[in-house]
């Protein structure tokens, strides 16, 4: 018998809840370590936890939904915010010139409000219609 996974279904629509919402803000405060949403550590810390909850999400299921495909979208969510959070870290810290990763960061650095509005988004759907086939 499958045991609930409800923790993983609350944890991914708090962190792609809070990882929305910091892709949708600009940083206010860069120096000094203290938590706070807008520090880089943090937002580090923020990518790759969502990153390991998208994971766990597609991993485990919730009775009565579809393994996988169930919960789809918020863990496809979180891997894109998760990600968006991690190489904006990356480029962020990085002193080399941005050869390779120019694609990447035109897909995730400019666009990260969108990503932001998407995480947002997949959160609320997650938890308004928790039995909808792909949410």
């Amino acid at each position: 018998m499958v045991e609930p996974m409800i923790q993983f279904y609350f944890l991914s629509i708090v962190l792609n809840a809070l990882s929305g919402y910091v892709l949708t803000r600009e940083p206010l405060d860069t120096s000094g370590f203290h938590w706070s949403l807008q520090n880089e550590t943090s937002r580090l810390i923020l990518g790759v936890l969502t990153i390991v909850v998208g994971l766990l999400k597609i991993l485990s299921s919730v009775p009565g939904d579809l393994p996988v495909i169930g919960d789809l979208i918020p863990a496809l969510a979180g891997f894109l915010a998760g990600f968006a959070l991690i190489f904006e870290y990356y480029r962020s810290r990085s002193t080399r010139e941005p050869e390779h990763t120019d694609t990447i960061e035109r897909l995730l650095i400019h666009n990260k409000k969108w990503i932001g509005f998407i995480a947002l988004g997949a959160a609320a759907l997650h938890f308004l219609f928790p039995s909808v086939l792909f949410l």
